[in-house]
């Protein structure tokens, strides 16, 4: 199983890479870009909107007042006829765009294989602290989705296939017609007319994960400090677990009720029609038949033979259904919520050409889609031994 484990493991190096080149490519011959988004703010906008870029408010006059007949520079980018090229250089060194392709690709690899994923480019903050800092709202959506459309298919799955063709098994299937029909956005903006004050009853808040008055309260032995402190955790003197259980976890959780059912509603009906097909398949075949007539029972024969089988594919879209839940899946929802999340993050990223948070972003979440299809993997040999892959090619 170790030279198995090690076999994917180094997999991942040209898988990341495939993906990172294929990506950067396609940017490559994407309309706009960082300088662009500057040029646009600077003649819409004025000079505020440039500050962060350009490093002071006298640089971006500078830009705006220069006026010149054209110039290699300003052709090279819509609306940059009359400002100063060397601004427009300033802006190139800035963004990095003075260097080949093929040497910011180099060292783009270079520098994520250490983890080193840059600073943001119109945010004073560095790429990882600010995919930390949204992490909690995509781990609550993507955690607790995960969990609770698991929890809800695959019993509601072993009942209809144990029950095929009774009236159970039709109106339940129904629902899920009906759910897995409508999006989830839809029911998200269905539940805040009915439930959040648009129309009918105000029994739920609208928006954020807390009330206003919790949100200073970290209810965590440490924080997060960042990378630029040394060492990023410290130790948190205000802890208060008390609070936290009696104050924070029923607001987190009343924040959470109207996101998580638009989610859930939509999310539990693929697993449960797979859970159902899986299980019949294995009732059906001929080991079942013969434990049967050993006299065991339906729920020794269910749970104690069948579930192990029939869970193979289940488990086999667990990831899959994760990271869709922890990081896209939940775009619309946390933009109708106002729940700022890595979804909204890369969005809004990829609008603003904020380069190093896009690949970032897409770096994180391939390595770590990677690492958990293996761990789903792993997980076959311990559900069923006689699963060896290290008799097969990788």
């Amino acid at each position: 199983m170790g030279a198995y484990i090690l076999r994917r493991l180094l997999l991942m190096i040209p898988t990341l890479f495939g993906i990172m080149a294929i990506s950067f490519a396609v940017i490559q011959f994407a309309p706009g870009g960082p300088v662009e988004q500057v040029i646009a703010k600077l003649t819409g906008q004025g000079g505020d909107a440039t500050d962060r870029i350009s490093g002071n408010s006298s640089d971006v006059q500078q830009g705006q007042n220069f006026e010149t007949a054209g110039g290699d520079l300003s052709s090279k980018y819509r609306g940059a006829q009359g400002l100063d090229p060397e601004f427009i250089k300033s802006l190139e060194k800035q963004f990095g765009f003075d260097k080949p392709w093929y040497e910011r690709f180099g060292l783009m690899l270079w520098n994520y294989a250490r983890f080193d994923f840059g600073e943001s480019y119109f945010r004073s903050i560095g790429v990882l602290d600010l995919i930390l800092e949204k992490m909690p709202v995509s781990i609550s959506l993507g955690l607790w989705i995960t969990l609770i459309s698991y929890g809800i298919s695959i019993p509601l799955g072993i009942r209809k296939a144990v029950k095929d063709g009774s009236a159970f098994d039709v109106w339940t299937s129904g629902i899920i017609i009906v759910g897995y029909a409508i999006p989830g956005f839809l029911f998200a903006v269905l539940l805040i007319v009915l439930f959040a004050g648009g129309s009918f009853w105000d029994l739920f808040p609208l928006r954020g994960l807390l009330s206003d008055n919790l949100n200073g309260m970290v209810c965590a032995p440490v924080t997060w400090e960042g990378f630029a402190a040394g060492f990023p955790f410290r130790f948190n003197p205000v802890f208060d677990p008390g609070s936290c259980v009696t104050e924070v976890a029923p607001d987190y959780f009343w924040h959470l009720t109207l996101p998580l059912t638009a989610m859930v509603l939509s999310a539990f009906a693929t697993t449960t029609l797979l859970t159902k097909n899986s299980f019949l398949d294995e009732i059906k075949k001929q080991y079942v038949v013969t434990a049967r007539a050993k006299g065991l029972t339906e729920g020794q024969v269910l749970y104690g033979h069948v579930f192990r089988n029939a869970m193979l594919i289940i488990i086999a879209g667990f990831p899959g259904a994760f990271i869709g839940a922890f990081f896209t899946g939940s775009l619309l929802i946390e933009q109708i919520f106002s729940l700022d999340g890595l979804g909204l993050l890369g969005y809004k990223a990829v609008l603003d050409r904020d380069y190093p948070v896009v690949f970032a972003n897409l770096y994180i979440f391939s390595l770590l889609g990677l690492l958990i299809n293996l761990v789903s993997d792993l997980t076959y040999t311990w559900i069923d031994p006689r699963i060896d892959f290290e008799r097969r090619d990788v």
